[in-house]
């Protein structure tokens, strides 16, 4: 199940769970209204898994790859780490499907305040267009992840603000209609 809660004000190691005090944990519906959408799978059998199968047929998830955040295996890491976790928004939908390891989503709520959503192997997320979000690795320093996308794959991120884009223009519409 997806843990996500409020995060604290703190400057400190992005890399730490960042949980407010006290606690206030954010559940999946809270996350739906937001249009994030979370999905538990077996990473184990993601090769020839149907039920990924039947996610990606249903929601057009034509193209895929795998990438490996981590100090070997990623070129440039210390730059992609800080690129990752500057605030952004994109133009489609972020899918993400955690293979090994772990991190963090940070989504931006309907108040404008962080919430923090971990993600560990077997989770599979939706961040819709045009929604402010950030990521990064958690203490372990490592996630192997899949990347799906509708058509090919568009990398450009657009940090905030960004308000300008139709994309955001047609989230907010969303959070205004599930208010």
């Amino acid at each position: 199940m997806v843990q996500a809660w409020y995060m604290d004000k703190s400057a400190d190691d992005p890399r730490r769970p960042h949980r407010g005090e006290p606690a206030r944990p954010v559940g999946l519906e809270q996350l739906r209204g937001l249009g994030v959408l979370y999905w538990k799978l077996d990473a184990d059998k993601y090769e020839n898994d149907p039920e990924l199968e039947k996610i990606r047929k249903e929601r057009n998830y034509s193209w895929m790859d795998i990438i490996t955040i981590c100090r070997d295996k990623l070129p440039n890491y210390e730059e992609k780490i800080k690129m990752f976790y500057e605030e952004h928004l994109h133009l489609d939908d972020e899918i993400r499907y955690i293979l090994d390891g772990s991190g963090y989503f940070d989504v931006r709520d309907k108040e404008d305040r962080w919430i923090r959503i971990f993600m560990e192997k077997g989770d599979m997320i939706t961040l819709p267009a045009g929604i402010y979000h950030r990521f990064t690795l958690d203490e372990k320093n490592y996630v192997k992840a899949m990347r799906l996308f509708v058509g090919d794959p568009v990398w450009t991120a657009y940090n905030r603000p960004a308000d300008h884009f139709e994309a955001r223009g047609q989230y907010l519409e969303f959070l205004a209609q599930t208010a």
